[in-house]
């Protein structure tokens, strides 16, 4: 098992922004990695992911708002959030496949515990 450290959630107002960071607890490396959240009593949803050729896709929810980024070198992804509502308070959560994998899926292996985003004036 190849655990992921998410990092950088926290309290923030409507209309703030919080950066996120992903990076695994020991080096290796990832194709596709990504982030999905999770409020409370719903769903996990998907919000974004990128390729390791930074190929990005995101859900409706977040477009124009929210960026994915990510440096090979460090094995690390980022999810910059821009004009943060309330609807996007969550737990955000890591996750990442293979290098012989392409794009992302629900099914990627690798996971991190979920860092708390809320955004509440």
């Amino acid at each position: 098992q190849v655990q992921l450290v998410e990092s950088g959630g926290g309290l923030v107002q409507p209309g703030g922004a919080l950066r996120l960071s992903c990076a695994p607890a020991r080096s290796i490396s990832f194709g596709p990695m990504g982030w999905y959240r999770q409020a409370p009593g719903k769903q996990r949803e998907f919000v974004a992911a990128i390729t390791r050729g930074r190929i990005t896709n995101y859900a409706d929810s977040v477009k124009g708002r929210f960026t994915i980024s990510r440096d090979n070198a460090k094995n690390t992804i980022y999810l910059q959030m821009n004009s943060l509502e309330p609807e996007d308070t969550a737990v955000y959560y890591c996750n990442a496949d293979g290098l012989s994998r392409t794009m992302l899926c629900p099914m990627a292996p690798y996971w991190g515990q979920g860092t708390q985003v809320t955004v509440s004036s």
